[in-house]
């Protein structure tokens, strides 16, 4: 039996973090260890999570226009995505988005807004559709870019749980990425959303080019930071960004990842978004690999997959959804 083998199912049984050393050969891996390292991974997230899978679905509240120069964004300005702009939803449309959105079997309902930040009006138009309406069971999260510690603030006043802020890859690769703003004030956002009493919701998109060394740095990153929740995407590469000619990743490479992430930062959750088409047949695969939740319904710019066809999977699996 490999040595990595061994310190995977040693940490699973503790319900601690494996190295970074070990997190490498987790990506390296040969698909004839796949079925180890999957049981590994099911039984830290047992450890953590149980057998509940949790949730989630956004609204995109205000598309396109940004200035940023995210290299894979459909949403900039620097691109031709082709994609749909508008303004900021009435709060009345926030709402009403998020009512429907609960006749399905989510946990959070996610508010994402384009942009690096949001004005104090858009703030409070938020603030009010949140304090407004709120189903028992689903919480109520944000992604609104960097915002001051203050509005924060307001935001956890209002009833916001959770505030969404990835940090999209390594340090060592983000100047690859965009240079508009640095990896410095992303983790400041971080810092400033947990200090306001939020919970923090953060991972990353893989695919984009970087190394696989540069993976385990986003990792335990996210691990020092001690974030709630690490969503996984995997690029999905949109014509007229300066990452459309990236092939998507493989399906064995994708579950590596999740098991990679759950076993580095064993008490977060670790949700599977976009991208997750990538990996065909093996979809079902991410739970055995340590995801606790995918987000249902549609993305930003791009289709998710049908919802009838995600709820489908999870009763094939006799999955359990978290109350």
């Amino acid at each position: 039996m490999s040595n990595y083998i061994k310190e995977i199912r040693s940490a699973a049984a503790r319900g601690t973090a494996v190295s970074a050393k070990t997190a490498l050969a987790i990506l390296h891996s040969p698909a004839h260890d796949f079925p180890e390292i999957m049981a590994a991974a099911t039984q830290m997230r047992r450890n953590y999570f149980g057998d509940s899978i949790i949730m989630c679905s956004i609204l995109n509240a205000k598309s396109g226009a940004c200035p940023e120069n995210c290299k894979f964004c459909a949403q900039s300005v620097h691109h031709k995505a082709g994609i749909e702009i508008y303004a900021l939803r009435s709060g009345s449309q926030i709402v009403k988005a998020y009512k429907a959105a609960t006749s399905l079997p989510i946990n959070h309902y996610g508010i994402v807004t384009s942009g690096e930040s949001i004005d104090e009006k858009g703030i409070i138009r938020i603030c009010d559709a949140i304090r407004s309406f709120k189903r028992k069971g689903v919480e109520w999260c944000a992604s609104l870019g960097s915002l001051t510690i203050e509005q924060f603030r307001q935001l956890k006043a209002a009833g916001l749980k959770r505030f969404h802020h990835n940090l999209e890859t390594a340090e060592s690769y983000f100047p690859r990425i965009c240079t508009t703003h640095s990896y410095a004030d992303r983790l400041a956002t971080l810092k400033a959303a947990r200090k306001a009493g939020l919970e923090l919701c953060s991972g990353g998109i893989l695919g984009m080019g970087e190394t696989i060394k540069q993976r385990v740095e986003l990792a335990f990153t996210l691990q020092r930071e001690k974030v709630d929740a690490i969503p996984l995407n995997f690029l999905v590469a949109v014509k007229g960004t300066k990452l459309e000619k990236i092939p998507p990743m493989k399906p064995l490479d994708i579950l590596r990842c999740v098991a990679m992430f759950r076993m580095t930062n064993p008490r977060a959750e670790i949700k599977v978004c976009a991208g997750r088409i990538h990996l065909r047949d093996l979809q079902s695969m991410i739970f055995y690999a340590g995801a606790t939740g995918i987000m249902i319904g549609d993305l930003l710019t791009v289709a998710g997959r049908d919802v009838k066809k995600d709820l489908q999977m999870l009763e094939d699996l006799e999955a359990k959804e978290k109350n």
